[in-house]
């Protein structure tokens, strides 16, 4: 191959060939930049005096598997309309850093498949290179997702850190993307997405949130067209709750009774799908002789599955009908968790009944939640808070896989 079709290859066509030697197994070559760098590199005027060299060292793609530098002598020139004494901008080198352009897309590649240690360890170079590359073509990027054509949005918090540090997400949910990530949780968190989302002009037909006060009202104000539709999940883990905090009072009241360890270690048993307890493990008999011990238990527990079915009706009017009926079971139980219960969901039927009309979760954000714990436990956490937020963003490309 010739040492033209070479410095293509490396994505530095055009610098002619000084020197090449081997040194210590890496490769390395001095190239002189083409004349057409003679300019300014502000105002692009050619009417320049040559003011000396700089040397700049650069990283170049592997040779082989050979690590390659490249010494290049940088010009120095006045230029007349200026009056400034500047370095030429090098061509394929990326400005005011130590490696090309063709380096650093690289990088991003193998970052798709690697870490930022494997980086780093492959291609020779500290791991801060690497981390800086990347960030650098995140920003590029991600750094401000468009929000014009967002419809369908969901909004829930996620925990970054350990002592209840959070941040609020809000997620695309026909693209699946992060769109927004705020510092903090509740509606002060969501003031800079407002913003952005009233000068982008998109028009947002439907939200997805859990019930959360602040959430709730900071959509009913600034999204006032807008369908506000609670999350099922939220509705059914609020219900488990009830239903766990009834267990425990039953438990306290029988704990002079003989049947005391039939209603203890039930908690999950009670939480389970009926299709999903375990024979092997007895939990059918096991659910049977908590529930035969005790009505109140029994009656709850009936009436945390029948919930579920408040999403699985034809449509709006049957869903009505039902959410209304187990209410007022619920009411004519007498048993207090279940009255609170009824009271919660009629407080937020139109917002549990928009789920007809839009038929929409925050389900895909739990599932990137889940993502974002990998990508933390890939990165072995992020010091960097800007490069994290970047990460986000670009999270709904990427390829998480968990080795060892």
């Amino acid at each position: 191959m010739s040492t033209r079709g070479l410095y293509l290859a490396i994505g530095l066509g055009g610098y002619r060939h000084v020197a090449a030697w081997d040194e210590n197994g890496q490769f390395k070559l001095r190239l002189q930049p083409p004349e057409s760098v003679f300019c300014c590199p502000e105002c692009r005027s050619s009417d320049v005096i040559r003011r000396g060299t700089v040397d700049r060292k650069v990283h170049a793609p592997p040779i082989g598997l050979r690590k390659t530098i490249v010494f290049i002598r940088a010009p120095r020139v006045e230029c007349r309309r200026c009056q400034r004494v500047r370095v030429v901008r090098l061509p394929s080198v990326v400005p005011k850093c130590n490696h090309t352009k063709s380096f650093a897309k690289l990088v991003v590649d193998l970052r798709k498949m690697m870490t930022i240690q494997d980086v780093a360890r492959y291609l020779g170079v500290s791991s801060t290179m690497i981390r800086q590359i990347d960030k650098r073509f995140l920003k590029r990027h991600f750094s401000k997702p468009k929000l014009k054509n967002v419809r369908v949005i969901a909004i829930d918090e996620i925990s970054i850190r350990k002592g209840y540090t959070y941040a609020t997400i809000v997620m695309d949910l026909e693209s699946g993307a992060i769109i927004f990530v705020g510092n903090g949780k509740g509606e002060k968190a969501l003031k800079p997405f407002w913003k952005r989302l009233r000068s982008s002009g998109a028009t947002i037909k439907a939200a997805a949130t859990d019930m959360s006060s602040a959430y709730f009202s900071a959509v009913q104000t600034n999204l006032p067209k807008a369908l506000l539709v609670f999350d099922r999940f939220h509705i059914v883990k609020l219900m488990n709750e009830k239903l766990s905090m009834l267990r425990r009072e039953l438990q306290r009241e029988a704990e002079e009774n003989l049947h005391k360890n039939v209603l203890k270690g039930t908690r999950w048993l009670l939480l389970k799908a009926p299709q999903n307890l375990e024979t092997k493990r007895n939990e059918h008999q096991r659910l049977h002789e908590a529930l035969s011990l005790n009505q109140s238990l029994a009656t709850a527990y009936y009436l945390k599955e029948d919930l579920r079915q408040i999403w699985e009706q034809g449509n709006l009017v049957d869903g009505y009908l039902f959410l209304t009926d187990w209410c007022a079971r619920a009411r004519a139980s007498g048993i207090k968790v279940l009255i609170t219960m009824a009271n919660t969901l009629e407080g937020y039927r139109t917002g549990i009944l928009n789920w007809y009309r839009h038929n929409i979760s925050t389900g895909p954000l739990e599932g990137t939640n889940n993502k974002i714990k990998t990508l933390k436990r890939q990165a072995y956490g992020f010091r960097d808070e800007e490069y994290f937020q970047l990460k986000l963003y670009a999270l709904h490309e990427a390829k998480l896989k968990l080795i060892g």
